[in-house]
């Protein structure tokens, strides 16, 4: 990114399907527990969906918000605001200037929910019946602005959408903001909220997801020979990044480094990737080359691995070829098996369990591997959580979206 500015991460927030706020979403990672259970609502049988589970929040946005802030938001900003709370006081509630402040929240889908019911209004009701805030409400940069005036943030709101690459690819720009002196604070992350009728028919038409409706918790088996789709997921992560010097400067707990930021694009598919893996192995690349370290420091990776047949090969191959020799001095998880995949907010609520690997070195096990595909050529952390190297260390998390989007982040020890 072209500066020496260290960016660390002082703050971290979550609402995920298998805990409420980051302590215990970490533990249940550690644990291996899935948050993916048989959907309890009506449409599900009204519209003969197909797929009949997902991975829903543990802890709903209704049992923590007023009812005012869940009338005037659509769930995914609702549960971006969870973890900007949990996050912002995690960091000390750092006292900066807002013109010094910034905030990168981002969204794969939006805010489909208030969209289809602001539509299901106009159709059933009239034009007069429908919601005035249905516009600042479902837009994509809804999540983000509500955080910037969380906050205050006024050196920018930005949302980067990537489709299941934008968490991740939101804290990279935050990153960017701090390295080129913009702001000296960033609260970056990601959120989605569409575990709906017609995001779950149309992932469902387009042989995406995993049909497993009798075992559920065991849907999700990143690199799996049995694997047979993603499992939809929600939530939302949110860190805080700061310079390291202003970060100092105030007293505050610092977690990890930002170390490395990669971005690239496979200009090949609207959805799914290019088989060659080049796209992704050059995103990793180019993070290695932005912290100055080599695939050999690097000795644990949180995979986009979404359970997919195609997907997690291609990766697997991008990842063994980005850490060079035998490759086996890294570990891998794929966090996807518990929580399902949160499309915009996976790279986010990820970037943190690789945080919180590097910090404690400890990686989360994958689960739901019973046999690894004779393909994959990796390490993976399929009997429990793996201890990571005392010291000094490095490791990447890998988030990927339709469209070719590529980006990688790569996460140091203090």
């Amino acid at each position: 990114m072209g500066t020496s500015t260290r960016v660390v991460v002082t703050g971290l927030g979550a609402t995920s399907p298998i805990g409420g706020d980051v302590p215990s979403t970490w533990e249940a990672a550690l644990a291996g527990r899935s948050g993916v259970r048989t959907l309890e609502a009506d449409w599900v049988a009204k519209y003969e969906l197909p797929v009949t589970f997902a991975g829903q929040l543990a802890v709903p946005a209704d049992a923590i918000l007023s009812k005012q802030e869940i009338r005037r938001m659509d769930p995914s900003t609702q549960i971006a605001i969870i973890a900007t709370r949990e996050a912002w006081a995690d960091a000390g509630s750092p006292d900066v200037p807002g013109e010094r402040l910034g905030a990168v929240v981002s969204t794969g889908i939006g805010g489909v929910w208030t969209m289809l019911n602001a539509w299901d209004t106009v159709r059933d009701k009239g034009a007069r019946r429908v919601l005035p805030l249905s516009v600042p409400m479902l837009m994509p940069n809804a999540a983000v602005a509500n955080v910037s005036i969380e906050v205050g943030a006024k050196a920018g709101a930005h949302a980067t959408v990537s489709a299941c690459a934008s968490g991740a690819e939101a804290i990279g720009y935050a990153a960017e903001m701090i390295r080129n002196g913009r702001a000296d604070v960033v609260v970056a992350g990601g959120t989605e909220a569409c575990i709906h009728a017609l995001p779950m028919a149309t992932f469902a038409k387009m042989q995406a997801l995993s049909t497993r409706n009798d075992d559920p918790a065991g849907a999700s088996r990143p690199y799996d020979v049995t694997r047979d789709g993603f499992v939809m997921g929600e939530g939302a992560g949110i860190v805080v990044l700061e310079s390291e010097e202003h970060a100092k400067a105030r007293g505050a707990r610092i977690y990890a480094v930002i170390g490395g930021v990669g971005m690239s694009a496979d200009a090949y598919d609207v959805a799914p990737p290019d088989p060659s893996g080049d796209g992704q192995e050059r995103a990793m690349r180019l993070a290695l080359k932005d912290a100055g370290v080599t695939g050999r420091d690097i000795v644990h990776v949180n995979a986009h691995a979404t359970s997919t047949p195609v997907g997690d090969g291609v990766e697997a191959k991008a990842i063994r070829r980005m850490l060079g020799g035998e490759a086996d001095h890294a570990v891998v998880s794929a966090t996807k098996s518990m929580t399902g995949h949160l499309l915009g907010g996976a790279g986010a609520l990820e970037t943190i369990f690789t945080v919180l690997a590097v910090q404690q070195h400890i990686a989360p096990p994958t689960i739901n591997v019973n046999e690894v595909d004779a393909d994959i050529d990796i390490v993976i952390t399929k009997n429990g959580p793996v201890d990571l190297p005392q010291g000094q260390i490095a490791a990447i998390n890998n988030s990927f979206g339709f469209g070719g989007h590529n980006v990688a982040l790569l996460v140091q020890s203090v």
